[in-house]
């Protein structure tokens, strides 16, 4: 049911007190007044900066009128006084339903068991949800999604109709760039919207499907100013990402999930995935790359920022951070360390009162029920520590394990961090390279090439394959110093978890042949 049909049902319905809860008071109104002209019914509408007036009435003309019912009892008095049948839209009263406003409160419980006999009708309109017990029996909460595709198409449409007769604006928006735009646009406000076109449009003096990065700044304001998530700017891409190739490719065929097209041939939004695996092998990259290949904005979920010193605060804080990405999806989630992050969470009445579980809990449970698409990137490297509620079927899509590089994926990487440091891959022995760094991460291939660059401007020579062999031998890969456990990992995720760089039919032979190389 529509918001809309949901609001007349329940005005027909005579329930006394509805509360809407949403920050776009312009989107509310007009619906009201649509209600309103259909039952016959008066609007009006109320705020403690201009008291009872008229809905619809200018701001200039509310300056002179209202003044004496700007006090909320005041206000009250009025809706009971009034006789004919209408609706009052009273906008950020929450703050006065604090438990210290008990007059307020009584008076709200006294016009609601005035209202059920009569044709009025009072919608509380306020961003926040604050109910005190006394009214929780007699008010409905009602909440107003976002606007949907169509409503910003139509937004997009009436701007472009507005701008089209400026000669000095270049409109270069086809289909697929418009189905972009909308794309990156979902989860913003009608006003935030309106405010990311015109700024496009100011700013370059032309609109495409190319300016999606304009509206992901709008999506970081929100983000920011939410301080429970981080916003990361996607600036890798696949190219960066050696290796991998299984799971770049179950990536990329998820890409076009958030089109009109697959949308319209019935494909779900992909739900997430979890990459399990050795430390340094690329998993992080991997989220940060996954972002700029799906052109959506990429928000880093920290499990330290959540955890509060109030009883329930911190489950709170979890369902505040869940929120925020919903209301920005299309969004990437990044979990990273998930394993570090629940670390306990079975043993968390002894240790923390059971707060970790509750958490994990909540987590769980959004992972289980969601139907925003916000795409979940979990991190893990210990799977000891993983509890086997996050690992069921429904919550991720797959579980990849990420193992180490082999000779041909070492070259790879070893190409594409000397190619971002301005070197020529085929000026080196990129061969002799990955064959001298057996048993080295990806992250420890990065660090030799620094080692070698740093040795090379020492001397004052242009870095060479020598200068990258001997940081080799002079590093001891953690695969070495970390070999059980490693190889409790591999034989864990034998069976259970996808390759992230082997086909699943060759992975048993490969498998081995991966560990006999190493």
């Amino acid at each position: 049911m529509s918001f809309a049909a949901e609001l007349e049902l329940l005005i027909r319905a005579r329930y006394p007190l509805i509360y809407v809860q949403t920050s776009e008071e312009l989107r509310v109104l007009p619906v009201v007044l649509e209600i309103a002209g259909r039952r016959g019914k008066k609007v009006f509408e109320w705020s403690c900066s201009t008291g009872v007036v008229a809905a619809g009435t200018s701001v200039q003309s509310q300056k002179s009128r209202g003044t004496a019912t700007k006090d909320p009892l005041a206000a009250l008095d009025l809706v009971l006084d009034q006789v004919e049948p209408a609706i009052f839209v009273f906008k950020d009263l929450h703050p006065f339903l604090a438990r210290s406003n008990f007059a307020v409160i009584r008076r709200l419980k006294d016009i609601a068991l005035h209202l059920k006999n009569s044709f009025k009708t009072l919608i509380l309109v306020a961003p926040l949800l604050e109910i005190p017990p006394e009214l929780e029996k007699e008010i409905t909460v009602v909440n107003l999604p976002l606007p949907t595709r169509e409503e910003l198409g139509e937004l997009l449409d009436r701007i472009l109709a507005d701008v089209r007769e400026l000669r000095q604006v270049d409109l270069a928006l086809d289909d697929a760039g418009r189905d972009r735009l909308l794309q990156a646009a979902l989860g913003l406000t009608l006003g935030e919207a309106e405010n990311v076109f015109a700024k496009i449009i100011v700013k370059d003096a032309r609109l495409d499907g190319e300016d999606v990065a304009e509206v992901f700044a709008e999506k970081q304001q929100i983000i920011r100013k939410s301080g429970l998530l981080e916003y990361c700017a996607p600036a890798e891409s696949f190219g960066h990402v050696g290796g991998m190739a299984v799971l770049k490719d179950w990536l990329v065929k998820r890409s076009a999930a958030f089109t009109a097209e697959a949308r319209a041939y019935g494909l779900p939004a992909p739900r997430g995935v979890l990459l399990l695996g050795v430390q340094g092998c690329g998993k992080s990259l991997c989220a940060k790359a996954v972002a700029s290949q799906w052109r959506l904005p990429l928000l880093r979920f920290d499990m330290g920022r959540m955890f509060g010193s109030l009883v329930g605060s911190s489950e709170e804080n979890v369902r505040r951070a869940i929120a925020v990405a919903e209301s920005v999806a299309p969004a990437i989630l990044w979990v990273d360390e998930i394993d570090k992050a629940f670390a306990g969470a079975q043993g968390s009445g002894a240790s923390d009162g059971g707060t970790t579980a509750r958490v994990f809990g909540t987590f769980l449970t959004w992972l289980s029920e969601k139907s925003a698409p916000v795409f979940v990137v979990a991190t893990a490297n210990d799977i000891s520590q993983l509890p086997p509620e996050l690992l069921r079927k429904g919550r991720l899509d797959e579980i990849f394990f990420v193992d180490l590089p082999a000779e041909a994926e070492r070259a790879e990487i070893f190409g594409v961090h000397l190619a971002k440091r301005g070197r020529a891959p085929e000026q080196f022995d990129l061969g002799a390279l990955a064959n001298a760094a057996r048993e080295f991460s990806g992250a420890e291939i990065e660090e030799a090439i620094n080692s070698a660059l740093y040795e090379a401007f020492s001397v004052g020579t242009e870095l060479a394959t020598e200068h990258v062999l001997g940081a080799i031998r002079e590093t001891v890969p953690l695969a070495r110093t970390m070999d059980e456990q490693i190889g409790r990992l591999r034989n864990w995720a034998e069976g259970r978890a996808r390759n992230a760089s082997l086909a699943r039919q060759t992975q048993p032979g490969g498998h081995m042949a991966r560990k006999m190389e190493l």
